[in-house]
């Protein structure tokens, strides 16, 4: 049993108060118009919420990856968008730089990141580097003050909005996996310039876009984690990413799940409510069921992430991150079905929920990745 400490009880439900009182509101609107969550930003910001894993020294909370896991999961409940936007700024991006960037580099962009007055993102994925992300293409050489960055990157959240990212990018391809390096890097660097936003299935308030460098000019001083070692600055961060994206499905269950249960309860059919039908009921009882061992794994892979049990939790990450997202399509397709015809409307949000659900078994590392490092790490 994972047990919260008070903090971390009075957290959730500030966050959870927050969600519901002024985040729910928003989300039809956010997800039809596939407009950034900017009020929702804004006030994650003012309650402090942005740096949440940020020394305060620099801006932030002070906090963990547990009350990281809360905020997302309380998010996600309401509007999986919100979440994935505040997940990106605050663990791609802030996080990174937090656990990778010397100190002029921390004391130069932890502070607008934390008080919202810049928005950050990680680019990662290309065209024709996804799963097998160490394929990138995009260059980054050398001369003289200067990383001359040449190439693109395809389907970055909060890309069409950001101000700083996090870059991958090979400064030895002969080198393989050994030669990329991490980079800051700000939208008004020269040569820096968006390319296409897309119209997505979901994750529709959560902009996503193509980044593209031409002769895009990075101040030396901006390469963080050392030349040549990024792929240390990238597994750095994969767990505590695939533990998150478990508390932001975990979310995404709760809300269908809630929808579900009180839909069942108010429906009438047959002279009596519809929760009264076993085979409802029995739908009710794995949802809930799938959902605690997914709040279970979830906090069991955060609280190992606070203790420091980095490399240990690879496989907790994995079943966090599969488990999870799959229980977040089963939860919410059997939401959708038990309110029916209503469930396929867009005047419940479960429809949308459902939508939202499909990417977190794609993004972070899809389903089949994670069984293939739950595999090898079991095999070992």
């Amino acid at each position: 049993m994972i047990e919260f400490t008070t903090e971390q009880k009075m957290l959730r439900e500030t966050v959870r108060n927050f969600a519901e009182k002024e985040v729910a509101p928003l989300a039809y609107e956010i997800d039809h118009t596939e407009r950034f969550p900017t009020e929702s930003f804004k006030r994650l910001a003012e309650m402090g919420l942005l740096g949440i894993t940020v020394p305060v020294e620099y801006g932030g909370a002070g906090a963990g990856y547990t009350e990281m896991c809360i905020v997302g999961e309380e998010l996600g409940v309401v509007c999986c968008s919100t979440s994935a936007v505040w997940g990106t700024h605050s663990d791609l991006c802030i996080d990174n730089i937090r656990r990778n960037a010397n100190e002029a580099q921390k004391k130069k962009y932890l502070p607008p990141l934390c008080d919202g007055s810049r928005i950050g993102g990680l680019a990662m994925t290309e065209p024709s580097a996804g799963s097998d992300v160490m394929s990138m293409k995009l260059r980054a050489e050398r001369r003289n003050d200067d990383y001359i960055l040449n190439g693109s990157k395809i389907f970055i959240s909060n890309g069409p909005v950001g101000d700083v990212f996090v870059i991958y990018a090979k400064t030895a391809p002969e080198k393989g996996a050994h030669g990329v390096s991490a980079f800051i890097v700000e939208k008004d660097f020269s040569g820096f310039q968006r390319g296409k936003k897309f119209e997505k299935m979901g994750w529709r308030g959560s902009p996503t876009g193509e980044l593209i460098f031409e002769d895009c000019r990075v101040p030396a001083e901006n390469l963080f984690g050392g030349e040549n070692r990024g792929a240390m600055v990238l597994m750095s961060g994969l767990n505590t990413e695939r533990v998150l994206l478990g508390a932001l499905s975990l979310g995404i269950s709760r809300g269908a799940y809630e929808c579900a249960l009180k839909y069942a309860k108010e429906r009438i059919q047959f002279g009596k409510p519809i929760a009264s039908f076993q085979l409802i009921q029995a739908k009710l009882a794995d949802m809930a069921m799938e959902i605690e061992l997914s709040h279970l794994i979830t906090y069991k892979g955060a609280v190992m992430a606070d203790r420091g049990l980095h490399r240990e939790m690879n496989l907790v990450a994995a079943y966090a991150k599969l488990y999870c997202s799959e229980v977040a399509m089963r939860v919410t397709t059997e939401a959708v079905q038990i309110l029916g015809g209503y469930g396929y409307m867009k005047e419940f949000p479960v429809e949308r929920m459902m939508r939202d659900a499909k990417l977190q078994t794609i993004g972070g590392g899809t389903s089949e990745i994670q069984r293939l490092i739950i595999a090898r790490e079991i095999l070992q």
